[in-house]
């Protein structure tokens, strides 16, 4: 089995006398999925916002490739290769789909003080904007303003954006929200196709994507992971389904 890319053991985050995060340790492999579910304020925002940095934990260690990344900054664990979608889109609605990924790409490369105009003919920033459109199904609306995307095409595009920096994880904090059928089926799909290039951490609370999605899932309840596994273990586990799928024992 291969070595975790990410490892978080036993974090705790106390905010006075909530207990946000109690003891929770997951972990993420090469080339997998994991999701993490659980209800509204179950802690699932607070965990992540440790793993990224913007959060110090009280208690516990976090690893990522291959080094204790516990007390690095955000920008120290995005250089590492952490990358994280948020669930509200964050594109830039007045500029083109190539516009937004060429200054990621730009950001990427050291160079996020140089002007706006350098996206709009700089082939070194281009070129790779135009690749990254290509993997996320986008070619075709590179010159269209990201304002005029549909809803699932902008968090393809935030995919693109963050796929700049060639992360080696994921984090994607709701990819799935507000899509319909249509649209969520479309990007499960483009999700999987994904798994060969980064490991992913999913926070989704659509269930049906998650189940056909994830590789594992970890199910938080208030602030406590009370299981760990396999979509298959996940649904029979009985505790999960009285605390979180909704389901009695019946």
């Amino acid at each position: 089995m291969a070595e975790p890319l990410l490892s978080a053991a036993g974090l705790v985050k106390r905010f006075g006398g909530l207990l946000a995060t109690d003891n929770v340790t997951i972990d993420v492999r090469p080339g997998e999925i994991h999701a993490l579910i659980g209800p509204n304020g179950a802690g699932k925002t607070t965990l992540v916002h440790q793993l990224t940095g913007n959060l110090k934990p009280d208690t516990g260690t976090i690893h990522f490739a291959g080094r204790d990344v516990t007390h690095l900054p955000v920008h120290a664990r995005v250089r590492l290769g952490l990358a994280r979608s948020f669930q509200i889109t964050s594109v830039l609605r007045e500029f083109t789909a190539l516009e937004n990924v060429a200054l990621a790409v730009q950001a990427h490369a050291g160079h996020s003080f140089r002007f706006l105009a350098d996206t709009r003919r700089d082939e070194s920033l281009r070129g790779p904007a135009r690749r990254g459109l290509e993997e996320v199904g986008l070619a075709a609306r590179a010159a269209t303003p990201a304002a005029a995307l549909s809803h699932g095409e902008q968090r393809q595009l935030e995919i693109a954006m963050a796929l700049a920096g060639d992360p080696k994880l994921l984090l994607l904090d709701e990819p799935m929200a507000g899509m319909g059928v249509e649209e969520s089926q479309r990007m499960i799909g483009f999700l999987q196709g994904l798994k060969a290039r980064a490991g992913m951490l999913l926070i989704e609370h659509d269930m049906d994507a998650v189940f056909q999605l994830a590789d594992r899932i970890t199910v938080l309840v208030y602030g406590r992971a009370i299981a760990s596994g396999t979509p298959a273990e996940i649904r029979a586990n009985a505790e999960v389904r009285q605390a979180y799928l909704g389901e009695g024992d019946a």
